[in-house]
Parts: structure tokens; sequence; C-alpha cells
């Protein structure tokens, strides 16, 4: 057998179920790659052995008494982090900052989600400040870095997540996105990133986001094993104010991968939305090679331009600013914030109600103009972002949190725009630059319609797999 961390997390659950591997033999051997390799990578802020070995040894009693296996979950047995901006019950929560340092009293709902999927809990992973940037390197831990290239950011805010996929310390992960947050640091560590619909996974109880942009999605090795997790994570709580419409009758993410997508029209775009940013080649390349890929394969590719009033950017930021306050913080810790945090925070600060008011429902009329303009096509094609992975300290070098805001923007011009729509999104590793760096390719799907983005994908990675490349420490 190859070793445990080679197989997908589907693999291990099907080697759990068959009893042939054991599920606390896998969380020990994650615990112990963890505790070699989380200094080098900056995957976890939190570890929690006690708690993965109880869940794992619960997971394997119900293996041993279960008359029926294939009765258990889809990923029963298999670790699964949760990034440090969810709550947890009983385990440390710091949301990236030195101002917090709480053990919530009880879970998230996604994090109820993946209890009742039977995962095991290896840890929280990193994140930057309230998830605020797209970069992980917060004050109180270590830079997330792409196993790809130790000297570059693994983006973020979901950076500790993707890191501890890509450098084989979880199969999958959870994580979650307000601008690109599970897109960027998939693209940067060559996995699978679900930017799921609006209200497809809970993000309740106790941390709705205003503007309603953050959603919670999967990170994974391969489009089959992301949706896996989606069909863990995903369902409404009745205290919900915005569910997904639930998929049809015995229809679930992971068979919609096992399906062809049929000929679907693609519309395809490269323009910078968010700012004015030029487009690395190779980022021009990842998108031009999908392309023809995606023609190729039978479906018909259009340029297209989407619906973006000019004011879409001020109105996203006013929203994005003021959501940085929605974290108190104690008065006496502001100076203890980071400088970006700060900065953020000063902003929001300095808009009243109405203009919030008038900001979400400007975005909500955006999103529904961009809905509708889009309406011909079954997806949307573009690139992730607009550089390769960036060295650590790109956005912070010269310690100016103005320019660093800026930078980010450059970075990352092409996801944020379907947060504000509520759209479903997927990021995929389909090239590599010759710095043997990977680039990813962004697929936009119509509302709630996640099921045809992750068959599309799947026929994409069957067209061209990308399971076999792996960072030199794996």
């Amino acid at each position: 057998m190859s070793a445990l961390h080679d197989l997908t997390a589907l693999e291990q659950a099907a080697a759990i179920r068959a009893r042939e591997v054991s599920p606390v033999e896998l969380a020990e051997h994650y615990l112990r790659r963890t505790e070699d390799l989380n200094e080098t990578v900056g995957a976890f802020i939190t570890v929690t052995p006690d708690l993965a070995l109880e869940q794992a040894r619960a997971a394997e009693q119900a293996v041993m008494d279960a008359v029926d296996t294939r009765d258990l979950p889809v990923l029963h047995g298999v670790v699964v982090p949760v990034k440090d901006l969810s709550f947890l019950a009983g385990v440390r929560c710091t949301l990236g900052s030195a101002t917090y340092d709480i053990t919530p009293f009880g879970d998230d709902h996604v994090v109820t989600r993946l209890k009742q999927g039977n995962v095991v809990m290896t840890g929280k992973t990193n994140t930057p400040e309230f998830g605020l940037p797209c970069y992980t390197e917060p004050s109180i831990a270590p830079p997330a870095r792409t196993p790809w290239d130790l000297t570059r950011s693994a983006g973020g805010s979901s950076g500790g997540a993707a890191a501890a996929v890509a450098a084989g310390l979880a199969p999958a992960a959870h994580g979650s996105d307000g601008g690109g947050s599970v897109r960027i640091p998939a693209s940067v560590c060559g996995l699978v990133g679900i930017k799921t619909s609006r209200g497809r996974i809970s993000m309740g109880p106790l941390r709705d986001p205003v503007g309603e942009f953050p959603v919670n999605g999967p990170l994974a090795r391969t489009v089959r094993d992301a949706a896996a997790l989606l069909d863990v994570m995903a369902g409404a709580f009745p205290d919900d104010p915005y569910p997904a419409p639930p998929l049809l009758p015995g229809e679930t993410f992971l068979k919609a991968a096992g399906r062809e997508p049929g000929v679907l029209r693609i519309g395809r775009f490269r323009n910078p939305l968010i700012a004015d940013a030029d487009v690395h080649p190779d980022c021009v390349a990842a998108y031009e090679s999908a392309s023809m890929l995606l023609e190729e394969l039978g479906h018909v590719v259009e340029d297209f331009t989407p619906a973006f009033p000019d004011t879409t950017v001020s109105t996203f930021e006013t929203i994005w600013w003021v959501l940085s306050l929605l974290t108190p913080v104690d008065p006496a810790r502001e100076g203890d914030l980071m400088p970006l945090t700060r900065l953020l925070r000063e902003r929001g600060a300095a808009f009243s109600g109405i203009d919030l008011a008038r900001a979400v429902s400007f975005a909500r009329l955006v999103g529904r103009g961009v809905i509708a303009g889009a309406a011909a096509y079954d997806v949307l094609l573009s690139p992730t972002l607009a550089l390769p992975p960036v060295p650590i300290g790109h956005f912070t070098a010269g310690g100016d949190p103005a320019v660093d805001f800026e930078r980010q923007k450059e970075f990352t011009p092409f996801t944020a725009l379907f947060n504000l729509t509520g759209q479903p999104a997927i990021t995929l590793p389909l090239y590599w630059n010759d710095a043997g760096l990977p680039i990813g390719i962004q697929l936009v799907g119509r509302p709630y319609d996640e099921v045809t983005l992750i068959s599309l994908a799947t026929q994409l990675e069957q067209a061209r797999p990308w399971l076999g490349r792996r960072p030199e420490m794996w």
C-alpha cells in the first residue's frame, strides 16, 4: 500500500469501511506528520491530538459495530481540520489575532455538520487576523507557506488549510471564503477549492456576516474529495437567513462528480475586475490552456465581459471595511491588532448606518445584474489570480497597510465579485509554470449550481490529471 497520506480522502474512507485501515492509525499518522512539518509550512495554529484520537476511537468503534459499513458517512474516520475562524467547542480559538484566545462553549453549524459526518479533527488551521487579508502571516503563528516553494505564501485567508492539504498533513480541510479565501490558497497550493453558493453551508449560529459575502467551503487534492467534503458540510439550519435550495432527492455532490456534464456554453474573461492590474503571462497561459482544453472536450467557449459598474469596487470595500469591525476587540487591545486590521477598522468606522445600508442594497443590485448578464452561459471561466504565488512578505513590504491593501487587489482581482453575487465557483490546478508553481483557473456557475461545476471540473481533471504532482517534502 502507498503511504497513508498518498491516498485520497475517499480512498482512505473506503479503506476504513473495508476495515483495512483504522481511523486511529490514520489520525496518529497525520498527527506525526503535523508534528514534523507544521513549523515548516505554518498549517496549524492549534493542534488537538486528544480530541482527534477520541474522535478516531469513536469512528473505529462505529466501524466494528456496523452491520454494513456502507451505511457510514462518506468520509467516516477521515481527518478534516477546521479553520481557526470557526468555533469548535472546548478548543482554543484565536481568529488569527493576538487579541483573541478564547474557548468557545459551542460549535459553529459547519462544525456540527463535520461532527455528524464522523470526521476526525486534528486541529485549527492557520488564518490571518479575522480572516481579512488574502495572505496568512499572523503575528501569533508562523506564516503559511505553499509546499511548492517554501519562500512563497500559501495565500489566505484559508492559507493554513491549504498548506495542510498540500503538505500531506490532512487529505482535505474546511475553509471559508469572503473574497476568495478558499480559491486563492487552493490556487497557490495546487489544490481544488470550492467557494459554495450563498447559504449552501450554514454560517451560523453566532457570526453571520454583513453583506453575506463569506461562505464555508472545502479544499482537497481532487474534485471528488472536495465534492464529498461538500456533501458533509452542506445543509441549512432552521435559523439560517438565506438557505440554499436543497439538492434533488437522492442527489449528492459526489454523484455529480461521476456524471458527464454534457456540452456547455462557457463565457470567458481575463480583464481584472477590481483593480487596474496586469495579469501575469503565466496566469494568462493557464487561462488560455484551459480554454483550449474546454474546446477540445466539446464545449462552446466565447469571450464575455461581466456587467460590472465602476462603483462596485468602492461598494465592496465599504462592506469589507465595516465587516472588519464585526469582531469585537477590547479598546485597550486595539494597539495589538495588525496594521492592516487597524486601517480597515478605521475606514469602516467612518461609515454611517445608512452608508452601509446603501452599500448592501447596491451590492445586491450589482449581483443581480451580473447574474442576468451571464444568463446565456452555463459556466464562466477566468484566471483565479493575476500573479503566480508571491513571496512571504510581498504584501507587507514597506510597512504601509494602505499599500498592502492595494497589492492584495492587484493579486486577486477575479474572485471577490462572486462573493458579491453569491454564485458558486471552483479553482482547479490545471497548469504549472516553468518554475514548477501551480497556477489555478476559476470556473463560476449559475446560482446554486455547484452540481454542474463539479461535473465539469471532474471532466477536466480526468483530461489533465494533476494528482501525480507533489511538492518535494510530500
